[in-house]
């Protein structure tokens, strides 16, 4: 069933505007959309692959922006998950919980979405607004660096939109969620394409190629089950994991 996108009221970015300011951290009434947070310096690269800065809280109101179910089709994106009621999903790397808040209903009260990520900020405000929307089956969940903070053989469904490049210890990560995964779960791979022009408005590392990703994923247990191109402007990969 196709799940209705929910648009940016007055009242949600006057929220996320409160929440800055209450932190002091909304000067001369500018959002930096893409304000990075302070990059390790000791982790730069992964295979080859530079390690993008994370995008820092600031740019909560982009990730909540009216115009995002059109120009990436996010309505069409949770469609193609193809997410059960019952289902335990990770949105990993949640920010504002754009999509847990849009997954909820569909995984229903006998289901549940962990809003994880490592900013306490933005867990703040991904918390306000499922407050605000009456979403109760969302739990906010602060991870590490080098840990997502997921059971083990626990979830149905990892959701990662536009973080994987952002991750400092990918390696790390990637045994983890592979640890994480439930029998027959699934990851749900989100980036944005570096092969053409559909994602030039991002940052080139902010983009990932589909060799890259295999080259990252596979070696770390991973099975591609599907790449799906039905997106205006990201690849979708879904991978299970490999068994020996």
């Amino acid at each position: 069933m196709r799940t209705p996108v929910r648009r940016l009221t007055a009242l949600t970015l006057a929220t996320i505007s409160t929440l800055l300011l209450a932190s002091g951290l909304l000067a001369s009434g500018l959002l930096a959309p893409g304000a990075p947070s302070q990059l390790r310096e000791e982790y730069r690269e992964y295979r080859g692959r530079p390690i993008a800065d994370v995008m820092s809280y600031l740019g909560a109101p982009w990730l909540e922006r009216d115009d995002r179910d059109q120009e990436e089709n996010t309505s069409l994106l949770i469609e193609l998950l193809d997410i059960e009621p019952g289902d335990l999903v990770a949105d990993l790397g949640c920010g504002s919980g754009y999509f847990a808040r849009r997954i909820a209903p569909i995984v229903g009260s006998a289901g549940k979405v962990l809003c994880i990520d490592i900013q306490p900020e933005m867990l703040e405000i991904a918390s306000r607004l499922a407050r605000e929307e009456g979403i109760a089956n969302v739990e906010m969940v602060l991870s590490e660096p080098d840990d997502p903070k997921i059971s083990p053989r626990s979830v149905d469904l990892i959701l990662m939109v536009d973080v994987y490049h952002e991750l400092s210890h990918p390696e790390a990560m990637l045994a983890r969620m592979r640890e994480a995964l439930a029998p027959g779960g699934r990851v749900a791979l989100v980036e944005y394409r570096l092969e053409d022009d559909s994602g030039a408005h991002i940052k080139l590392e902010h983009r990932m190629a589909v060799e890259q990703v295999r080259k990252e994923w596979e070696p770390a247990g991973f099975e591609l089950m599907a790449l799906i191109e039905e997106l205006p402007t990201q690849h979708l990969f879904l991978f299970g994991r490999a068994e020996p």
